[in-house]
């Protein structure tokens, strides 16, 4: 009888397992990784709890997903992060490096992106610029709207800062000196048009207090008084707008930049990571995020479900856009490396 009883028992277990959902035997899960700051505070507000409130995936978070420490888990076989967060030129050299899966139709359908935001081993996540923010206190009666205004001395006088690394400021650079547009990476293509660039910088130089590497650092410059304007990510200036800091920007011209979310080569979670590339870019969970970070979606349908108060902090919008020149991320993966030598020597 107790044999009996016990089979029974086994049998019940099963039939009851079999019944449960997916969710209640074994939940999915994956890890993705990011900057950390207010950026990652967006991201967790607009898509990764409401992505685990529909879909029951949990999702760990880490920092600091560098290249260097991407390669040494592919390399090793020990990948623990299954979604990355970069900008289009570490998009690149991690593609180029083979750390990243390529991303095809199939896995995620991508028709509603903007097709300049396209990457074959990156989901567009966001839209954000390198402007111009400029202290208000400074110039009252308005400050400088063009990259030529921000190299004219004499029309604004004052301190600047610009980035320690040379991607937007290259093409700033030679927007400032009249290149059009449309002729910038051609025109960096040559050793005279890299040296145009690079004297351009030399020229702004000595009027150049201090050359940032935080993204934080032109905002408490510019709110201290330490300089007049800086080339930084509108999404910080606009931080320092909303806590009251006085700075204003100009958006008559811009260099635009799309974040990308990543698949890691390897990655032990890849289907949830599919799952959720998919989520964030339906274009009503794209316009969630504008409403933690002043960045932009990367789907056109998204700008009309945007509140319209908010719009205006947005660089994909239409008329900013047409303003803008998108940084050329396979220029910057196959010279970062002499841009970057060439630059320091600039700076030195």
């Amino acid at each position: 009888m107790t044999r009996m009883r016990n089979k029974m028992l086994g049998m019940l277990t099963v039939m009851v397992a079999a019944a449960l959902p997916l969710s209640a035997t074994a939940a999915e899960e994956m890890t993705f990784a990011s900057w950390g700051g207010a950026y990652q505070d967006g991201i967790r507000a607009a898509w990764m709890k409401p992505f685990t409130q529909e879909t029951g995936i949990q999702i760990t978070e880490d920092t600091n997903p560098v290249i260097a420490r991407i390669k040494a888990m592919v390399d090793t076989h020990q990948v623990q992060w299954d979604v990355v967060t970069a900008g289009g030129a570490s998009l690149m050299q991690g593609a180029q490096s083979g750390l990243f899966e390529k991303i095809t139709p199939a896995m995620v359908d991508e028709s509603d992106v903007l097709p300049a935001a396209r990457n074959d081993y990156g989901v567009p996540s966001e839209i954000f610029s390198t402007v111009i923010g400029y202290s208000t206190k400074a110039f009252p009666n308005g400050g400088p709207k063009t990259f030529a205004d921000f190299w004219d001395v004499k029309k604004f006088p004052g301190k600047r800062t610009l980035p320690d690394k040379p991607d937007t400021v290259l093409e700033a650079a030679l927007l400032a000196d009249g290149v059009a547009p449309a002729d910038i990476y051609k025109t960096l293509d040559t050793k005279a048009g890299m040296d145009r660039a690079l004297n351009k910088i030399r020229e702004i130089k000595p009027y150049v207090a201090m050359w940032w590497s935080s993204g934080a650092q032109p905002v408490q410059a510019l709110g201290s008084g330490e300089v007049v304007m800086a080339l930084g990510w509108n999404g910080r200036f606009q931080a320092g707008i909303d806590s009251g800091l006085p700075i204003a920007m100009s958006w008559s011209q811009s260099v635009a930049q799309v974040g990308y979310f990543m698949i890691v080569k390897g990655a032990p979670d890849k289907a949830q990571a599919i799952k959720f590339l998919n989520y964030i870019i339906r274009p009503e969970v794209q316009a969630r995020f504008s409403k933690y970070v002043a960045y932009g979606p990367v789907t056109p349908k998204s700008i009309p479900l945007i509140d319209k108060s908010l719009q205006g902090r947005l660089p994909s919008t239409p008329d900013r856009l047409a303003n803008a020149v998108f940084m050329n991320i396979n220029w910057w993966a196959a010279h970062s490396l002499a841009a970057g030598e060439a630059y320091n020597t600039a700076m030195q």
